[in-house]
């Protein structure tokens, strides 16, 4: 592998510029085409579009889960396009931190544990693993739960758990797909009041959703519809 650890642009976290990804069906499905966009340290964007617009295809960009037909993705600085699979499985895992709607915790595993699981394959020191999930924790105000299983948490907190868990490693994007999708109110509201403190302290956040209730939250409002981005005012 090619040194990219320490590539790190100053502002930029992602620029796309010209991305399509194309379907070689007959005729050729354009789900994404020719986007562009630019995402600075701190910004907290929502990405919203209905089913079928192209909000998935572009959340497998981002995330460096697929490669597009054509154009230009820099991360951090990077150009992703041009690298090898293990470099983008690294960038990755040391750039990005995934939330999803479903939580993905194991359920017999404590909080402070399934946290814990994100630096499994991450080569950090191990002795200090647990103190950092723990931090973690206590960042998104579970580091009362640290000992609980899933089972016993609201969905709120299990979101939590799993804000925590993309949160090790000090990722430069927190790629949130549909976070609030499995939560009520309550804890949608309990989710979003914790995204506006991570902004506050600098963390850079993307959301891809469809409710109105979160991309209202986001200092930035990005349309997807066809395959085409629409920067709203």
């Amino acid at each position: 592998m090619r040194d990219i650890r320490d590539m790190r642009d100053t502002n930029e976290v992602i620029r796309l510029e010209n991305v399509s990804r194309v379907f070689a069906t007959d005729p050729p499905v354009y789900a994404l085409a020719k986007v562009s966009l630019v995402i600075r340290h701190g910004d907290y964007v929502a990405i919203v579009g209905p089913s079928g617009s192209g909000k998935s295809t572009l959340l497998n960009t981002l995330g460096l889960l697929d490669r597009p037909t054509s154009g230009s993705y820099l991360l951090d600085g990077i150009e992703t396009t041009a690298l090898k699979d293990k470099e983008r499985t690294w960038l990755r895992g040391s750039r990005i931190g995934f939330v999803y709607q479903s939580f993905h915790l194991l359920a017999q595993r404590t909080v402070v544990e399934n946290v814990m699981l994100a630096e499994v394959y991450g080569g950090r020191d191990r002795r200090h693993r647990r103190n950092r999930a723990i931090e973690a924790l206590e960042r998104v105000g579970m580091g009362h739960r640290v000992k609980f299983l899933p089972n016993r948490l609201s969905g709120g907190e299990r979101q939590r758990v799993a804000i925590a868990r993309a949160m090790m490693g000090t990722p430069s994007l927190l790629l949130c797909d549909e976070p609030t999708g499995n939560l009520d109110t309550r804890n949608t509201d309990a989710v979003l009041d914790l995204f506006d403190t991570l902004r506050d302290q600098g963390m850079t956040l993307v959301v891809i959703t469809h409710e109105d209730q979160v991309s209202e939250r986001a200092q930035r409002r990005v349309s997807i519809s066809d395959g085409i981005l629409t920067e709203e005012h």
